[in-house]
């Protein structure tokens, strides 16, 4: 997501934020996140309300206390106005509702990053964008390799054998260095898998040669360690050379913090957010 985007989304967002009179907490209004995530209907709306209602329980918060129902009068024209209901959400329903909706929507994946931060200061939600890109990738990485090891072991390749073949497509893709070889390179703990450090971008061009090992492992039903191990050698090259295309060497890019230290983050910071965003009972809000 470039900057322009972000500037552009920090600004929408923004501008729909209310809070309450009595204790000045932040809310939203679900008919204003709607419009801004791209929902044309409300009831399709409240589908994705609802399952973040249960998520919010399942996490162990009280979900009346992040989502209240109220009903607002609205014009229709002429003067004249009518009540429609609506929800009061606070930051961590907003987030869950986030959660709960199509990442591949730049509105969508903006707003998981905003309404998981205190703050709406543009580098720090810039920051969060940049952490939950590389989270992302490296869990479809796990997803493809764990594919690819379901794969090769019903084509007579024991786990050994899936070891061997990664480690031949790392050396395709790093340059000659195995991946024991990237880590000690790395100075990174041997028994850690190699993309916990690895920065975003080889994370993805891993997984791209793996999901195109994947795809011509089943085509082509291919068996045995050697075939297996060519393919995804070559898949490793090729993902190389392009990234060579564009002045990018893997081996040489340095190794970023360690993943799961970030995963702890995360979910340190969505506990807090839990907490620090409760609606008072009964509170009334500045446009009341």
């Amino acid at each position: 997501m470039d900057k322009n985007t972000i500037v552009r989304l920090t600004d929408s967002f923004n501008a729909i934020v209310q809070h309450t009179t009595e204790t000045d907490i932040e809310f939203w209004y679900a008919r204003d996140l709607q419009e801004i995530l791209c929902y044309t209907e409300w009831r399709n709306f409240q589908k994705v309300i609802e399952k973040a209602k249960e998520a919010a329980e399942n996490s162990g918060a009280v979900a009346q206390n992040h989502f209240v129902d109220v009903n607002k009068m609205v014009k229709i024209g002429s003067g004249a106005e009518r009540p429609v209901e609506d929800v009061m959400l606070t930051r961590y329903a907003c987030y869950l509702i986030a959660q709960n909706g199509n990442p591949r929507k730049e509105a969508i994946a903006f707003a998981q990053t905003y309404f998981a931060l205190q703050t709406r200061k543009q580098e720090l939600i810039e920051e969060r964008i940049r952490l939950q890109e590389r989270l992302q990738a490296r869990q479809k990485l796990t997803e493809s390799e764990t594919e690819l090891s379901r794969n090769i072991y019903e084509r007579g390749v024991d786990e050994r054998g899936f070891g061997r073949i990664r480690s031949k497509g790392d050396a395709a893709l790093f340059g000659g260095n195995t991946t024991a070889g990237m880590k000690e390179k790395l100075g990174m703990p041997a028994g850690r898998p190699l993309a916990d450090f690895l920065p975003t971008v080889t994370i993805a061009a891993k997984n791209l040669a793996t999901e195109i090992t994947n795809f011509n492992v089943r085509e082509h039903d291919m068996l045995g360690e050697s075939a297996i191990a060519g393919e995804h050698v070559q898949n490793n090259t090729s993902v190389r050379n392009m990234l060579g295309e564009r002045g990018i060497k893997p081996e040489e890019l340095p190794p970023e913090e360690d993943i799961k230290k970030l995963e702890r983050r995360v979910k340190s910071a969505e506990k807090k957010l839990i907490k620090g965003s409760e609606l008072p009972k009964g509170g009334k809000t500045n446009d009341q």
